[in-house]
C-alpha cells in the first residue's frame, strides 16, 4: 500500500508540475505583446498555418506560454472536414506541429 500511495504522489508532482508550465494569455495581454512586437502579428500566424492547409478553415486560435515560449495554438478544419491542430512559435513564426486531430 504504501508503494502504491508514493506512486500515485509522484505522479500528481509530475502532472501539477507540468500544468504549470502552460499558460493561457487573455486577449489583452496577447493584445499587447503583438502590438509591443514581441509576438508576430495574428493575422500573420493564421496565414501560415492556413497555408500547409490550403481551403482550410480556422475553428479556434489560442495563444499559451509554455517554458518561457509564446506558443499560438491554431485548430483548422479542411475542405475534406478533417481537423488539424497546428503549433507555431509566436515569436518568429515558425510551425512547430501539426498534425490531424483524432
Amino acid at each position: 500500500m504504501k508503494i502504491l500511495t508514493a506512486l500515485f504522489t509522484a505522479s500528481l508532482i509530475t502532472m501539477t508540475a507540468s500544468i504549470a508550465h502552460a499558460r493561457d494569455l487573455g486577449p489583452d495581454e496577447a493584445l499587447g505583446l503583438r502590438d509591443a512586437g514581441t509576438i508576430v502579428p495574428f493575422e500573420k500566424l493564421n496565414a501560415t498555418a492556413l497555408a500547409k492547409h490550403p481551403g482550410a478553415k480556422i475553428s479556434e486560435t489560442e495563444l499559451e506560454e509554455e517554458y518561457g515560449k509564446y506558443i499560438y495554438q491554431v485548430e483548422l478544419r479542411d475542405p475534406q472536414g478533417l481537423e488539424w491542430d497546428l503549433e507555431l512559435d509566436a515569436v518568429n513564426g515558425q510551425v512547430l506541429k501539426d498534425h490531424q486531430d483524432t
